[in-house]
């Protein structure tokens, strides 16, 4: 602790790192970041956007490239991303930032932040492309925690041709992540077609009657097939349960 408190006075660690490494997690005026959650569960902490306010969320971030040196946020709008972009260019002026718009995920880095790289592959899939969201959240996190990811998009059952079609490449992953809305039939379907564990993903791309993702959990929660199911859009507990899993397969394959 003396040699932690040394550099903090010699300008050498922030408060905020030093903070971190002792109790876990950082204090700011926008909240509490959890420092510690990726080497304590893997999974790595992310800010959501949804609830704060653009400022909030820039600070938030500049605290987890501080003590972590990445950051993830999560359900990011324009004026979010802007935010966060302008508070690292002043913070953190070394770290490079992406942003996909479609799936609101924005990922900051310093050029020494390594990445795990897992000997794992998730494949992440959708019934359609307005199914595009949560999915590209699901994929986000993933890819954080190490997978390889590979896309498949736009096979829902409405034409069952494009699933058969797609059957080779979704057979090589290790773990496939569904996402689907309306009756969310398409996991049901793959997990009777693929020796993979699957993770359906409900989406509120429905109407009417059980609209919302309603009908789509239920029907993946009744599913006659083996598969696991999320919450609705809930892209980023899909994408970090896969993520798991592939931490498992790589351990056991580097175990070989």
């Amino acid at each position: 602790m003396r040699e932690l408190l040394e550099a903090v006075a010699a300008g050498d660690v922030s408060p905020a790192e030093a903070e971190a490494e002792l109790a876990g997690y950082a204090t700011g005026d926008a909240g509490r970041f959890d420092a510690a959650r990726a080497t304590r569960s893997g999974v790595p902490e992310a800010v959501l956007a949804a609830g704060k306010t653009p400022a909030e969320v820039a600070a938030l971030a500049s605290t987890s490239v501080e003590t972590t040196g990445r950051a993830v946020v999560t359900r990011a709008d324009e004026a979010v991303e802007d935010a966060v972009r302008d508070v690292l260019a002043a913070d953190h002026p070394e770290a490079t930032v992406d942003a996909d718009g479609r799936s609101g995920v924005v990922v900051a880095a310093t050029p020494d932040f390594e990445r795990s790289d897992l000997d794992a592959a998730v494949g992440v899939v959708t019934a359609g492309t307005s199914d595009a969201v949560p999915a590209g959240e699901a994929a986000a996190i993933a890819r954080e925690m190490g997978a390889t990811v590979e896309r498949v998009d736009d096979v829902g059952v409405a034409s069952l041709a494009r699933v058969v079609d797609s059957l080779e490449v979704l057979r090589e992953q290790d773990v496939l992540v569904v996402a689907a809305g309306r009756e969310g039939a398409l996991p049901t379907v793959l997990a009777g077609l693929v020796d993979v564990p699957i993770i359906g993903l409900p989406v509120s791309t429905g109407y009417g009657h059980a609209g919302e993702g309603e009908a789509a959990l239920s029907g993946m929660i009744q599913s006659c097939t083996a598969l696991s199911v999320v919450n609705v859009d809930a892209g980023f507990t899909a994408g970090a349960q896969a993520g798991l899993i592939a931490r498992r397969i790589d351990a056991a394959r580097t175990d070989r």
